[in-house]
């Protein structure tokens, strides 16, 4: 499944191209899959068929078309949806680009529309005309964004960037969640994670580190996360207001972009005493299963499969690593909005491991992070211990390219637990709760970590 974020708070210059990211990590199938996408003839919106464009094109009205009509065709839920409300959507994002560009105009306004697909498009195209590159473009945008749907989107694959990654280095918060922060996130917002040899690292900025501010912005309104933020930390410079919980000592730092050093996400191991293995997972890449199986070796009694930070990736990983702790077992299931499910089965060709599970989670584990964190909860495999998850995880995105260049990304099908039951929207509650506190990282304190331990 698609990783929740490309460091879109956070880090690089990826733009939700092939990473997570940040949780920057995982290049996901779907998304490995959009980077090879080639345009279809005939003008409608293309599965992936060759290589990508070089360059994108202007978005025309026809564009907008091809992603009205390939949303109805392949979103999900397509045949039962209103094109009068996908048509109001794309208008509304569409009108509000103008303005913002001090381009409205005074016809500019919703026809009347009966739900009947074209003749709909003929009475919005009718008033659009020519249209606005960026604006139809911010219409696109709107448009899926209106789906509510976290495996959704619209972006344009980009090449990585000459050097390497850049970014602040800041590859980790808190009340990170995808695209946007944590609406059930609780004071204070903290540093989690910063990459050696980053700005950020240079300018001291460490794990535990209060933000306080982003540019002048509070990190909260009282109990309420600054979902403003998403937008002020992508800013270049951005400057943070920190306090290290430590000392109390509140410092700003301004932090430009620049190399941050990582490629490609890493699997990390080290062993316990009494044959416990401690395995940390950054994304469901491709090969991730097999790394982390290699690294259970030589444990005698337990593993704990560190999942924190884990954004997702693909479900066959999924499948394969669970595949080392049990056979024959449901993992979940994947429904059509009509007709029958399919399941998801353990990976039965995977030598058993014969180890008890601890698995680590918090409300950064999305998509096909929960998808394991769920397979092992209902299935009786192991405990988990942290926090709940994200409950993003609506289903995998497929890829769809359009005339400009930019893909699309939609859900075919939506995912079930084992038990039939929805997480997306409501996460995988943890077994045992164990936040991790701005303190605890601070001191190098891990209460996860010696929770798994205790329970083991």
């Amino acid at each position: 499944m698609i990783r929740s974020v490309c460091s879109a708070l956070l880090v690089t210059a990826c733009a939700l191209t092939a990473s997570v990211s940040a949780p920057t990590a995982a290049t996901t199938a779907a998304t490995t899959t959009a980077a090879t996408a080639a345009a279809s003839p005939g003008g409608m919106c293309a599965r992936p068929a060759g290589p990508p464009p070089e360059s994108a094109t202007p978005t025309t009205v026809d564009t907008l078309r091809q992603a009205y009509e390939c949303v109805l065709d392949n979103y999900y839920s397509g045949p039962a949806l209103d094109p009068k409300v996908l048509l109001r959507d794309a208008l509304a994002a569409y009108t509000q680009e103008l303005m913002r560009r001090g381009a409205d105009a005074a016809d500019l306004r919703l026809p009347a529309l009966t739900g009947k697909r074209d003749a709909d498009w003929a009475a919005f195209a009718g008033v659009i005309g020519a249209g606005h590159p960026d604006a139809l473009r911010a219409a696109i945008t709107g448009m899926v964004a209106g789906l509510h749907d976290n495996h959704a989107r619209v972006m344009r694959p980009t090449p990585p960037p000459e050097g390497g990654p850049t970014g602040t280095g800041i590859a980790g918060l808190s009340a990170a969640q995808g695209p946007q922060l944590d609406p059930a996130a609780r004071p204070p917002l903290f540093v989690t994670r910063v990459l050696p040899g980053s700005p950020a690292d240079k300018a001291g900025v460490r794990p535990g580190d209060i933000v306080e501010k982003v540019d002048g912005m509070p990190a909260f309104f009282g109990d309420k996360v600054n979902q403003s933020l998403v937008d002020a930390f992508a800013s270049d410079p951005v400057r943070l207001t920190l306090k290290r919980p430590t000392t109390g000592r509140v410092t700003t730092v301004k932090l430009t972009a620049g190399p941050v050093g990582e490629r490609e996400p890493a699997v990390t191991s080290k062993t316990l005493p009494g044959g416990v293995a401690y395995v940390q997972l950054p994304g469901f890449f491709e090969g991730a299963a097999d790394q982390v199986i290699a690294r259970l070796k030589g444990a005698t009694k337990a593993a704990i499969v560190d999942l924190r930070g884990n954004g997702g990736g693909s479900p066959r990983e999924v499948n394969r690593l669970l595949g080392a702790f049990a056979h024959g077992k449901v993992t979940g299931y994947f429904c059509p909005l009509t007709g029958d499910c399919t399941a998801n089965r353990t990976d039965d060709s995977v030598p058993l491991v014969n180890l008890r599970l601890v698995v680590l989670t918090d409300r950064a584990c999305a998509s096909a992070c929960e998808h394991f964190s769920s397979a092992v909860k209902d299935n009786g495999l192991g405990v988990l211990v942290g926090t709940r998850t994200a409950g993003a995880i609506s289903g995998p995105g497929e890829p769809y390219l359009l005339d400009d260049g930019s893909v699309l990304l939609l859900p075919k099908v939506r995912h079930l637990g084992p038990a039939r039951e929805t997480i997306d929207t409501i996460g995988v509650p943890a077994d045992h709760y164990a936040p991790m506190t701005a303190l605890d990282l601070a001191k190098g304190r891990d209460p996860g970590l010696a929770r798994a331990l205790g329970l083991l």
